[in-house]
């Protein structure tokens, strides 16, 4: 606009050092993409923006995102990056905001033209849990798909599926429109209500405010560090730093996970799993070697309520630790609050000197359901009229059954045993 205004303006809008910085604030062009194009700075800009316009504000920070994974992922575990799919068209996305009736947020549509999602392939990128007799990995859908899963049904009415785990039928829902009780655009995972006639009863575990945060806020907990590479698979455990405890020469450190699946609000059942790491110290000396006999647990809910757990080995296994080695393992355990921690020892013997025991600590580490919602259905619907049925299970409702149906997948495995 301001070329049109004098000469001179004129000449200071062509000047090209004034293009580069935009180039690589908002569309981050590279020097060597730019030499290969073999255009000017503002000619990029321009091109560039004629496309990619509409989404100035969030192509930058998804972008970066999306490089970050691409080659945090490419060195780690590389089929995964495979399973990407290429972006889409502004007619693709036009066309689905058309079939669903719902325009779709912008930060949404900006991911999609950089990558459309990935193929529905085992592990999944957003993520994967296992446990004894459980197996999670979401998939990121792509966008043909997700719009064949849109929602209309009540408790889940304008809701587009992110996610997708074809082994349980969990998804990851975005709220397209305030109803319900939901904001736009929040992304939740399901939960419905085992105590209400009502089949709308749904009550929501939030993992995001916005596709934004959402995404980059996942991204940045993979490429930090924050989530573990273990079998080529990105699993969802976190780690406080601060839950790690030495005893002589074996350190016990702790990482948590909550599973919504296994989840319910109401009744109030919080499922979480926690993955536990042995290790000695390389510099031990040899006659250090030990193995596990038993565990002792402590477990405390939120209302102070003491549950004490004690028996052999871990996970029915009585592991031998030397210098340098690392014994890991995953276990689960359930609350009847949205909170609450555990504490311990293991009781270990010397393998040299056979009739010497210690005890080695198992640092405190808490667990807290996210955020949620309860279901204005349930809010609206007189307690007279709940039910309890005792052999229902929170991952066999009809709400699953529904969308297995939809999406043509297994039924969900059974829980897990807890305190091991």
């Amino acid at each position: 606009s301001c070329c049109y205004l004098s000469r001179r303006l004129n000449q200071l809008s062509s000047h090209d050092p004034l293009w580069k910085r935009h180039c690589k604030k908002y569309w981050l062009i590279s020097e060597e993409e730019k030499s290969k194009r073999n255009q000017s700075w503002k000619a990029i800009f321009i091109s560039t923006y004629s496309d990619l316009g509409r989404y100035i504000r969030y192509y930058a920070t998804l972008k970066k995102a999306w490089d970050d994974l691409e080659k945090y992922l490419g060195q780690r575990c590389p089929r995964m990056i495979g399973s990407l799919k290429e972006g889409v068209r502004e007619e693709d996305l036009d066309g689905v905001e058309a079939q669903i009736g719902c325009k779709l947020p912008d930060d949404y549509r900006c991911s999609f033209r950089i990558h459309n999602g990935q193929k529905l392939v085992v592990p999944g990128l957003m993520g994967s849990m296992a446990l004894s007799n459980h197996y999670r990995s979401e998939d990121l859908l792509d966008i043909d798909t997700a719009a064949g899963g849109f929602q209309q049904r009540l408790g889940l009415k304008q809701c587009l599926p992110l996610t997708f785990c074809i082994h349980t039928g969990l998804s990851q829902y975005m709220a397209l429109e305030s109803v319900e009780g939901r904001n736009k655009y929040e992304i939740f995972y399901q939960c419905p209500d085992q105590m209400a006639r009502n089949p709308s009863a749904i009550d929501m575990f939030i993992t995001g405010t916005s596709y934004l945060e959402w995404f980059t806020s996942y991204v940045n907990k993979v490429v930090t560090g924050g989530y573990p590479i273990i079998r080529d698979q990105i699993f969802r455990y976190v780690h406080d730093k601060e839950c790690v405890a030495t005893t002589g020469d074996i350190t016990v450190s702790v990482s948590t996970s909550f599973l919504p699946e296994l989840s319910s609000v109401h009744p109030p059942h919080y499922f979480f799993t926690y993955r536990i790491r042995i290790e000695m110290s390389k510099d031990a000396l040899p006659e250090k070697a030990c193995q596990l006999d038993s565990r002792y647990w402590r477990i405390t809910n939120a209302k102070g309520d003491v549950d004490e757990v004690q028996g052999p080995g871990v996970v029915g296994e009585f592991p031998i630790i030397s210098p340098g080695r690392v014994y890991e393992y995953a276990s689960c355990t359930t609350f009847s609050t949205t909170s609450g921690y555990m504490e311990g020892y293991y009781t270990f013997h010397c393998l040299y000197y056979k009739d010497k025991f210690f005890n080695v600590t198992i640092p405190r580490f808490h667990m807290v359901c996210p955020t949620f919602k309860v279901s204005t259905a349930r809010k609206e619907t007189n307690h007279n009229e709940y039910a309890v049925d005792e052999e229902e299970d929170s991952t066999d409702t009809d709400e699953y059954e529904d969308r297995r149906r939809v999406l043509d997948i297994p039924a969900p495995s059974g829980r897990c045993p807890r305190h091991t």
